[in-house]
């Protein structure tokens, strides 16, 4: 999931279209394609609860356009580390603020080292726009996070929670492409082999197969084991964007890839660990005492 996200990411500036344009692809193609699930998501909207609704539509536009601005001053591979990396950081902070729900001293320990793989990132870093992409990055992280809450607490099936994220982000990235912002899509010079590209690996790719597929292992396995399997795809980012965007693994890259990935996978495997239960310590067998009998006369 966050491997392909991240490549297509960083190939935004070298093709014929602009974040706007896909981020229109990215979300309109499930709108279009999940479009006869529309009534009964409809239906099932009536008893959601609105705050849900509104940590799920965070998953959507925010996140694309957070990951699209930072992706454009960092790299592939800090995109696919940074991303799903801070995310744990993040659901932590936020339950915590907002329902008081505190962590073990293991799972604390795992958030600091996610937290000094951010700090070492971004000191190894040479200019200020990496850095400021940097930023950015985190708060795309926040956008997911906010998102995989969301999901956590959601009534919705996998369809309608597609459509509910995907159909107000694709209205929205047109209304941004007819309203103003760069959209070759609309003025009709985009190339059509970019247009198919996008369409595949974000519209149906992540739009729709790593949307279901994420949401499914949330559900399935729980939020700890399917965020485990996620922590390895910025290892396969870092090393695919070598021959594929011809980027060099930096220091930078290094350390996050040690520091807040090992954190990711520590924080996660954590709760998969059986705790060890003590037992009341059993007290000492004894004799019983031996009762004289009395004798008649």
């Amino acid at each position: 999931m966050w491997a392909s996200f991240a490549l297509t990411i960083r190939g935004i500036g070298s093709s014929s279209l602009t974040p706007a344009d896909v981020a229109l692809l990215r979300f309109g193609t499930p709108a279009v394609l999940l479009a006869p699930w529309i009534p009964r998501a409809l239906r099932q909207l009536r008893s959601e609860k609105p705050l849900v609704l509104v940590l799920l539509a965070a998953g959507g536009l925010p996140h694309f356009l957070l990951s699209a601005w930072g992706g454009q001053l960092t790299s592939a591979s800090l995109v696919g580390i940074l991303l799903p990396g801070t995310a744990p950081l993040f659901v932590a902070a936020i339950l915590w603020m907002w329902k008081r729900q505190r962590q073990s001293g293991p799972r604390v320990a795992a958030l600091v080292v996610i937290v000094l793989g951010i700090g070492v990132t971004a000191a190894l870093t040479s200019t200020a726009a990496t850095l400021a992409g940097i930023a950015i990055l985190l708060g795309g992280g926040c956008a997911w996070a906010i998102y995989s809450i969301g999901l956590r607490d959601t009534r919705l099936d996998l369809t309608s929670v597609a459509l509910v994220v995907c159909v107000p982000a694709a209205t929205c990235a047109a209304l941004l492409g007819l309203t103003g912002l760069p959209s070759h899509l609309f003025a009709g010079t985009a190339r059509l082999s970019d247009v198919v590209l996008f369409v595949v690996f974000q519209g149906i790719g992540t739009g729709i197969v790593s949307t279901f597929a994420y949401a499914y292992a949330v559900r399935m396995l729980g939020s700890a084991t399917a965020a485990t399997w996620g922590a390895l795809s910025p290892v396969l980012t870092t090393l695919a964007a070598v021959p594929l965007l011809g980027e060099g693994i930096t220091p930078a890259a290094v350390a996050a890839l040690i520091l807040i990935v090992g954190g990711v996978v520590a924080y996660n495997t954590v709760s998969l660990v059986p705790r060890r239960r003590h037992r009341p310590r059993a007290l000492p067998k004894t004799k019983a005492p031996l009762i004289a009998r009395s004798s008649d006369g």
